[in-house]
C-alpha cells in the first residue's frame, strides 16, 4: 500500500466535513459513486490500457497508433460489460470523455468525434429512415465517422463556408466540390487516418440558388481497403500544442457525387426534381454544436479540477521558507498569497460543475420540445451554451496556468501533468466557436432581451432577475 505524505494526511484529517458526502453530491448519489469506482477499476487496471512509455517520449506516429490500439481495447471491454448485462454505457460521458477518458487517452483520441458529433448529428438531423440505416452501422463501429464543418478559411463564420453541394436532378445526386484551397475542411478529429465517413457541412445549391449550409453524409474511404475514394483529397494536418492523438485532418472534394438520400433531411429537404423545402428555422442546423458546447462546460470543469487537485496537494507537501523566524520551513499552502492562487479556482470548479449539470438538463428539455415543434427556447439555449462555453474555457485555461505557476518550477515539468492539462483546456477556447465570438453572440441576445424588457414584454426565467431561473 502506498504511504501517504504525513503533511497531506494531516490536512485530510483536519477536514471539517465528510469528503465522501461531497463525492456523492458531485457524482449524483452513493450508488453512482460506486458504479464510477467499479468502472474505473475495470478499465484502469487492464494491462493493455497502461502506458509503458510516457507520451512525451513517443513519436507522433506512435501516439496515434497507441490511441487507436487503446480505443479498440476500450470498445471491446465496453461490449463485454454490455454482454454481462451491466447496462448501457454512454461511451463519451463514461469512458472516452471525462476523468476516465483523460486517464486512458492523455493526449486525445481519434474516436471522440465519432461519438460526440457524427452519431449525434445523424440522430438530430436525420430522418427516421436515415437514422435506422446509419446509426446501426455507426454504433457498432462498422463505419467510423467524423464531423467536417470548419474549413481552412472559415471557422466561426459558418455562413462563409466555401464547400459546395450542387444538386443534379438528372442523376438525383449531389456534387461535393472544394472550389478553393481555403475551402478544404480543416481540423476534424479522426479525419487524418481514422474515419471512413463524415458528416460534411456544405453550401447547398439547387435550381440555380444557394440555399445555405446543410449537412451531408459522405463516404471518404473504401470500407475494405481504407484507401481514399476517387475525388477525395485527405490527410493529417500535423502536430499541435496538444491533443496530438486526436488525428485532426484536412479534406477536399473534386466533384464527388453522393446520392440524394445522403443529405440529412429531417429539417430541410431536396425533392427528386430539385425543389427545396425549407426547415422550420435555420437554427436547427446548429443543434450538434450546442450539444458539444454543453459537454465542453463539463470537460473544462474536470480539467480545472484536476489542476486544482495537483496544485493543492503539492502545496500541502511542499515546504519552503519561513513564516516565523524561529520555526522551520512551512508548508507553502500556509502562505496567504498561495491560498489566493489556489482557492478561487477550487471554487470555480464547483461553480462550473453545477452549471454543467444545469445546462445539460436544460439542453435535454429544449431538445424534447424541438421534437414537438416548439422552438421558443432555442435562442436562449444557444446564447447560454455560447456564454458558458466561453466563460468556463477561458477561466479554466487561465486557472490551469496560474495553478502551474503556483507549483513553481515543478509545475513546468511534464511529470506534473499541468502542461498537458493546459494544452487540452486551452484548445477549448478556440474550437466549437472562438470565445470572443461566443461572447458577442451572448451580448447580442442580451441586447434583444433588454429591448424586450423596455417594451414590457415577458422574459424567460434566465433573463428575469425576479425569477429563480427554473422552468
Amino acid at each position: 500500500m502506498t504511504e501517504v505524505n504525513k503533511d497531506l494526511q494531516r490536512e485530510r484529517n483536519n477536514c471539517t466535513f465528510k469528503p465522501i458526502e461531497l463525492t456523492h453530491l458531485l457524482d449524483g448519489n452513493a450508488e453512482k459513486t460506486a458504479i464510477r469506482h467499479e468502472r474505473e477499476e475495470y478499465f484502469l487496471s487492464d494491462p493493455e490500457l497502461k502506458d509503458k512509455i510516457p507520451n512525451s517520449y513517443k513519436s507522433h506516429k506512435e501516439l496515434y497508433e497507441d490511441a487507436i490500439r487503446k480505443g479498440c481495447v476500450v470498445l471491446r471491454k465496453v461490449k463485454q460489460l454490455q454482454d454481462q448485462g451491466k447496462g448501457e454505457i454512454d461511451l463519451y460521458t463514461h469512458v472516452l470523455g471525462g476523468m476516465l477518458g483523460a486517464a486512458l487517452f492523455k493526449d486525445g483520441n481519434p474516436l471522440t468525434l465519432h461519438y460526440v458529433m457524427f452519431i449525434p448529428t445523424i440522430m438530430g438531423q436525420g430522418t427516421i429512415e436515415q437514422q435506422g440505416y446509419w446509426i446501426s452501422r455507426a454504433w457498432t463501429c462498422s463505419i467510423i465517422g467524423t464531423y467536417a464543418q470548419t474549413e481552412l478559411g472559415h471557422g466561426t463564420f459558418i455562413r462563409g463556408l466555401e464547400t459546395t453541394a450542387t444538386y443534379d436532378p438528372d442523376t438525383c445526386e449531389f456534387i461535393l466540390h472544394s472550389p478553393t484551397r481555403t475551402s478544404y475542411k480543416w481540423w476534424p478529429g479522426g479525419l487524418g487516418h481514422t474515419a471512413n465517413y463524415a458528416v460534411v457541412v456544405a453550401q447547398l445549391h439547387t435550381q440555380g440558388i444557394c440555399r445555405g449550409i446543410h449537412p451531408f453524409i459522405v463516404q471518404l474511404r473504401d470500407e475494405e481497403t481504407h484507401e481514399p475514394l476517387p475525388g477525395i483529397k485527405i490527410g493529417e494536418i500535423g502536430t499541435k500544442l496538444g491533443m496530438n492523438a486526436t488525428n485532426n485532418g484536412f479534406l477536399g472534394f473534386d466533384r464527388v457525387r453522393i446520392p440524394r438520400e445522403n443529405m440529412l433531411m429531417k429539417n430541410a429537404q431536396v425533392l427528386e426534381d430539385g425543389t427545396y423545402v425549407k426547415p422550420a428555422t435555420d437554427k436547427l442546423t446548429y443543434g450538434t454544436m450546442m450539444f458539444v458546447r454543453v459537454l465542453l462546460v463539463r470537460d473544462t470543469a474536470r480539467f480545472l479540477s484536476k489542476a486544482v487537485t495537483i496544485a493543492i496537494r503539492y502545496s500541502a507537501v511542499r515546504r519552503q521558507s519561513q513564516i516565523k523566524a524561529d520555526a522551520g520551513e512551512c508548508q507553502i499552502i500556509d502562505f496567504v498569497t498561495q491560498q489566493y492562487k489556489l482557492f478561487p479556482h477550487l471554487a470555480s470548479c464547483f461553480s462550473f460543475m453545477l452549471s454543467a449539470d444545469w445546462i445539460w438538463e436544460m439542453y435535454n428539455n429544449v431538445s424534447a420540445e424541438l421534437h414537438q415543434g416548439e422552438l421558443e427556447r432555442l435562442p436562449e439555449l444557444h446564447a447560454l451554451t455560447c456564454c458558458l462555453k466561453a466563460v468556463a474555457s477561458s477561466d479554466a485555461a487561465m486557472g490551469v496556468e496560474q495553478l502551474r505557476l503556483a507549483c513553481g518550477g515543478h509545475g513546468y515539468m511534464d511529470a506534473s501533468n499541468l502542461p498537458g492539462t493546459y494544452s487540452l483546456v486551452t484548445a477549448i477556447c478556440t474550437y466549437e466557436g472562438e470565445n470572443t465570438v461566443m461572447l458577442l453572440q451572448t451580448a447580442r441576445y442580451l441586447i434583444k432581451a433588454c429591448k424586450q424588457a423596455l417594451a414590457g414584454d415577458p422574459l424567460t426565467p434566465t433573463k428575469n432577475p425576479y425569477s429563480d431561473g427554473k422552468y
